[in-house]
């Protein structure tokens, strides 16, 4: 199915016939200044652990700490993969980060001491150790506790400087999916995205698998001959990915939420980016070069096809979209979720008002307003803009109030670059 825009326009149009457009906002706030020049809307010490055996120190280590700013990523595999290697790379240089500990325990492939020196270069406090070395678990963890706590006063002294809308980079997925996705939940965060951009913001969407049947949409809305070449091959390599793995990104939950086929499901996906010209598709832990819309491609390619699957979880959709250097992220949900996000904080939509009613301790953002009529796309964009702003200014979202903080960071395959080569 090759469509063309006109076969959207009413589902795309910025402001509907008969709907003003709302006044732009322009909220400020108070960021945290880096040495690379970025600014970040949290101040985190960030404990890795670099192979699924320092797992258990890496968290008692956050957990002792009993600090919301004090995060855990990691990755489970002993051996070498250069896409989780990346991702891990990305994280120590996000702006949310001030800080980083490595913990590893002295066999594996990724070594702690790598990535603290990276945190080092880019100007953050930094200190790694192998716990073979140190002993074991209780002195690992007794060290590693002392140096986050050292860590924490030291992160008191960070610079703060002025941010508005223009130096955010959000990022948007959506899970748990149902009817209302596609018409309210993914429709606020388009009309979102579009105003984030007009005030020289960055947004990113992603979840390609989720736009089978709308290449010629997606196509249409390239800013130029490059990046109509870009989503041309990611779209060609994720529908190629879904029939080779022969599975589509639609399931149960989706069926028993009113959606009927991945087509339909694609058209509510897609909705999220809003309407601005895509400038550039980004592999995983890639950073726009500059603002605008981006779209991130998280399928791996085609030399590597049988390696890794995409989109295991939401999580992992999160943190793809974090690593790309994301302040913020979305996660639109129909049915409901209960997670957050490690580094970003995670807001969570829902179109679906029963299950706002029903979640509302987890859930950030009613957009089924839109369907009842009490509030228009206008209006809850500028509601939206609202939560934004104060998430960005350090008030927690639900899931950071909760104590969410789950990450996935997981084999897979990718090139740095777009267009690595073109068998399909």
């Amino acid at each position: 199915m090759n469509n063309k825009l006109s076969d959207f326009e009413g589902l795309v149009d910025p402001v509907p016939a008969g709907e003003q457009k709302a006044p732009s906002l322009s909220p400020s706030w108070l960021g945290y200044a880096r040495v690379n020049g970025t600014k970040g809307i949290r101040n985190h010490v960030l404990v890795i652990y670099t192979v699924k055996c320092a797992e258990f120190v890496a968290r008692e280590i956050v957990s002792r700490s009993a600090d919301p700013d004090v995060e855990l990523i990691g990755f489970d595999g002993c051996t070498d993969n250069q896409y989780a290697v990346r991702q891990i790379i990305s994280l120590i240089r996000h702006p949310n980060v001030g800080a980083v500990l490595a913990v590893g325990l002295g066999c594996e492939y990724m070594q702690p001491e790598w990535l603290a020196r990276i945190a080092e270069e880019e100007g953050k406090p930094a200190e790694w150790f192998f716990i073979q070395e140190l002993g074991g678990t209780l002195p690992s963890v007794q060290s590693g506790l002392t140096w986050v706590r050292s860590a924490l006063t030291k992160l008191k002294e960070t610079p703060r400087v002025p941010m508005t809308f223009a130096d955010l980079i959000i990022g948007g997925e959506c899970g748990g999916s149902d009817y209302t996705s596609g018409l309210a939940g993914n429709v606020v965060v388009g009309r979102f995205f579009d105003r984030l951009i007009e005030q020289g913001g960055t947004a990113i969407f992603e979840e390609i698998v989720e736009a089978v049947g709308l290449d010629g949409y997606l196509l249409s809305r390239a800013a130029n001959d490059k990046v109509r070449e870009q989503l041309r091959y990611t779209y060609d390599k994720a529908l190629s990915y879904c029939k080779h793995t022969r599975q589509y990104s639609i399931s149960p939950g989706n069926f028993a939420g009113g959606l009927s086929t991945i087509e339909e499901k694609s058209m509510g996906a897609v909705i999220k980016s809003g309407t601005k010209p895509i400038q550039g598709v980004l592999k995983v832990s890639g950073r726009p070069s500059f603002p605008g819309l981006w779209l991130l491609d998280s399928t791996p390619d085609p030399c590597y096809m049988d390696f890794g699957i995409t989109n295991p979880s939401d999580n992992e959709g999160l943190m793809d979209l974090t690593s790309c250097g994301a302040h913020l992220v979305f996660l639109v949900t129909g049915r409901g979720n209960v997670v957050g996000n490690a580094v970003s904080p995670c807001i969570k939509i829902t179109g679906n008002a029963d299950t706002f009613a029903r979640m509302e301790g987890d859930m950030d953002f009613n957009a089924g307003t839109i369907l009842d009529g009490s509030r228009s796309i206008e209006e809850c964009a500028s509601d939206l803009a609202r939560l934004v702003a104060d998430t960005a200014s350090g008030t927690p979202s639900k899931s950071e109030a909760l104590g969410h903080h789950e990450f996935h960071i997981i084999y897979k395959y990718q090139e740095k670059e777009v267009l690595p080569c073109r068998k399909l």
